[in-house]
């Protein structure tokens, strides 16, 4: 598919990756539809765009909600006279031990019931909210081809601390399977990318310590950059003949 010829929502675009998938495709001549719970993010994002060759278009988004995911993906088809591309990246960590034991006082404590829906809301629930009204429309519509990249991560292999977005980001790359199967008949093609430890607003929330630890273990000596991201994106949405599968962009931290 080419790049200029995306007409592509882009979920999480206030800031991080989903910022900058955006601002490479308007770049490359795309129009974009942007959508976040971030509305200054969202502002700032149109800002960047300003001379751009394509186009951004941005209204806030909650992906948990199901009536607000139905509302943007029709917004977004009426705003850029159409519909062929889903980058699936909006996501959000609450991250915690599923048990814990202090070791000073011996308490024992759990990862919340919250901190689990919370996660899968957004990581999971949404998104697939996202591919299954985007996918509905493509239909409805006709529009083919069609393309889907979900937004995994390495920690789907398995990540201490992070139940509930290992399960989530683990599902994203089993269903990108299961939707190629079933979109095919469409012409729509669902692959995903998995980043590892990139230099992101999510990621510089981290316990430093930990952060510090990941990145002296990256055999390529360095934390990923935005634009590592964007260019396997930029792959799935132009090889027309990848398609079911998970790539991993993470400087060979889970070789």
């Amino acid at each position: 598919m080419n790049l200029a010829e995306v007409k592509c929502i882009v979920s999480g675009g206030a800031q991080g990756l989903g910022r900058h998938f955006a601002l490479r495709l308007s770049q490359a001549g795309a129009q974009v539809a942007i959508g976040d719970v971030n509305p200054q993010g969202l502002a700032d994002t149109l800002e960047l765009a300003r001379g751009t060759s394509g186009k951004i278009h941005a209204r806030t988004l909650d992906v948990s909600k199901d009536s607000e995911v139905q509302d943007f993906v029709e917004w977004a088809h009426g705003a850029m006279g159409g519909l062929n591309g889903l980058v699936n990246n909006a996501g959000i960590l609450r991250d915690g031990l599923l048990v814990k034991k202090d070791r000073h006082t011996g308490e024992v404590s759990v990862l919340s019931r919250e901190q689990w829906d919370t996660v899968l809301a957004v990581n999971l629930t949404g998104a697939t909210l996202l591919v299954r009204e985007v996918v509905r429309k493509m239909v409805q519509t006709g529009r083919r081809p069609g393309v889907v990249v979900n937004m995994s991560s390495i920690a789907r292999h398995g990540n201490r601390g992070q139940s509930n977005y290992v399960a989530a980001k683990a599902s994203l790359a089993a269903n990108t399977v299961t939707w190629a199967r079933e979109f095919a008949a469409f012409g729509i093609r669902v692959t995903a990318v998995a980043p590892g430890m990139i230099d992101t607003p999510m990621t510089r929330g981290m316990h430093a310590k930990a952060r510090e630890a990941l990145v002296s273990a990256i055999p390529v000596g360095r934390i990923g950059e935005p634009e590592d991201i964007w260019l396997a994106v930029r792959f799935c949405i132009e090889c027309d003949y990848f398609n079911g599968r998970t790539v991993d962009v993470d400087g060979g931290l889970t070789m």
